[in-house]
């Protein structure tokens, strides 16, 4: 691209649609921005869905100004089909596209210019994109501002906004959007620019904002993704196994996997204790007792729950545990032992960490401290251990409940599925992982791989704030050995008013956000390090 911004000339596309969830006025408005853009070597090109004999028969004035615009009615199968069209009759250096058909954006005046100069101040930009405006259905305006780019941003669920802008040349050489997909057309379009060239973040502190986009506000809800059309998840799923084989980081199947090992005298200090289950808890004396007791109700009896309160020897959690340890009042003899860690530092890490290298067990089990086993959780995850030599790790599904602070009653949430994250394919799973956030639970593991591949993390990773220090973990086991999986409900999630998985604000999100791509980044360096020494690019 010629460093001259000047000079270049910018094809701006949007889609007009009878199905647009906003009115024809707001069209407009949006129209009227894109020709009023104070770059004035621009083109607007209107995508319009309506048939091939739709007229553009808005009631204003933007057709009179100098700026042209070309019409290209027709009847598109996809978003994709769209964008093509309008990317082959488009006569620019550049393209811009407006994302529309869900929301209405309205372009800054000086928004094509910004995008310009910044794209001609890095000559290897292969996409530009911007911080924007939200504007909720109340009118309440609020700046969103998107994360900076890395390799490991390989969530489809990354917010690039509304508009991005690439140079033609560019959009044409990987061929632009495919349009065998409906729904991850714009996930494999970015994709594939990335592996060519570095996107461009164009960020806002304050009044730069380069468009506004009106929508109603959606809440976060970590269950968002069980409700996706499962078609759309394929798609996606699809999408990022072609960029990883692109790249070098895909992994086949039983690509570097290898068989958990024991010698004889080793594998005879089980006996005792089979599975060790971990709970890592900070002042919740109101919970732990459920989460204890649905250790000593496993249907497997050579276990252990090993509680690890982490809020120093004053966190009224340590004496809740103390009732069911020897001289207790919830004490029983032939229950399954209660082992109490107090430590001070409120670190999810070191108490899993610390829990694990106290354990007798053969199997690390997690339980979250609010959260309760099934009484066959134990007995199904050994049971898939039990199947494969190479199985380094096995997780679980799991179904969610909420609790009724009032009363203490537990009712099973019928709207959200069990949680079985069937994305995890034998042949495809950990390569799908690097798009997804979630692992499922609850997670088993063989107690010597955890500490072959490097325990937990405590909090020592970029972003980690006693959070993803077990996403971190699957990566790095998934690389080496089998992911095993049980597919009945062997878990419950207790939804209450003090969980950590709903109701969570953006700087949050963000934040985890950050700290998972950040794993996903390293994944991807670990997995091409493997596929060299192993003298396969995927």
């Amino acid at each position: 691209m010629t460093t001259n911004f000047k000079d270049v000339k910018v094809s701006i596309a949007m889609v007009l649609s009878d199905r647009l969830p906003y009115g024809r006025e707001a069209f407009a408005q949006m129209l009227e921005a894109a020709v009023s853009q104070d770059h004035r070597s621009v083109e607007v090109i209107i995508i319009d869905d309506r048939g091939p004999s739709a007229r553009l028969d808005l009631d204003r004035t933007e057709t009179q100004g100098p700026v042209p615009i070309r019409h290209l009615p027709g009847t598109y199968p996809n978003r994709a089909a769209m964008y093509n069209a309008a990317i082959q009759a488009a006569g620019g250096n550049c393209f811009l596209a407006v994302f529309n058909q869900q929301d209405q954006v309205v372009l800054r005046r000086s928004a094509v210019q910004t995008m310009v100069m910044a794209a001609a101040r890095h000559e290897n930009t292969g996409m530009v994109f911007a911080d924007y405006e939200w504007i909720d259905a109340a009118g309440v305006r609020k700046d969103i501002h998107l994360l900076d780019w890395h390799e490991g941003r390989l969530r489809d669920t990354v917010d690039f906004g509304h508009v991005l802008l690439c140079p033609m040349g560019l959009l044409r050489d990987v061929g632009g959007f495919n349009q065998k997909y409906n729904a991850a057309d714009l996930y494999d379009l970015r994709l594939r620019l990335t592996e060519r060239r570095r996107p461009l973040h164009i960020a806002n502190r304050y009044a730069g904002s380069l468009y506004s986009v009106a929508a109603p506000p959606k809440t976060h809800n970590v269950f968002d993704y069980l409700l996706d059309d499962k078609s759309s998840q394929l798609e996606m799923e699809d999408a990022l196994t072609e960029h990883l084989k692109r790249t070098g980081a895909h992994l086949t199947p039983n690509a570097h996997v290898q068989p958990v090992r024991y010698e004889k005298d080793e594998a005879k200090r089980f006996d005792a204790c089979l599975a060790s289950v971990v709970v890592p808890v900070n002042h919740r004396p109101e919970f732990i007792g459920r989460a204890v007791e649905s250790v000593q109700a496993q249907t497997v009896r050579n276990v252990e729950c090993i509680v690890v309160v982490n809020g120093g020897p004053d966190d009224p959690t340590a004496d809740a545990v103390r009732r069911y340890q020897q001289g207790g009042d919830r004490y029983h003899a032939s229950a399954p032992p209660v082992k109490l860690i107090v430590v001070d530092i409120n670190n999810l890490g070191l108490c899993l960490n610390a829990g694990i290298a106290a354990a007798s067990g053969k199997y690390y089990v997690q339980l979250d401290s609010d959260d309760r086993l099934k009484p066959d959780a134990v007995e199904k995850l050994i049971e898939v251990f039990d199947s494969d030599p190479t199985i380094g790790m096995v997780i679980g599904s799991y179904e969610v409940s909420t609790l009724n602070e009032q009363t203490g009653e537990i009712t099973r949430n019928e709207e959200i599925p069990v949680v079985t994250h069937g994305e995890w394919t034998p042949d495809n799973g950990r390569n799908n992982l690097l798009r997804i956030n979630g692992a499922g639970a609850p997670r088993s593991a063989h107690i010597k791989v955890i500490r072959d591949v490097g325990w937990f993390g405590v909090n020592d990773d970029p972003s980690c704030r006693n959070y993803g220090e077990d996403y971190g973990l699957v990566l790095r086991v998934s690389e080496r050995y089998t992911i095993g999986r049980v597919w009945d409900p062997i878990y419950e999630v207790i939804r209450h008013s003090g969980g950590t998985d709903h109701s969570i604000d953006q700087a949050t999100i963000d934040r985890n956000d950050n700290a998972k791509d950040h794993m996903r980044l390293e994944a991807l360096r670990r997995r091409r390090t493997l596929n060299a020494a192993a003298g396969s690019p995927h």
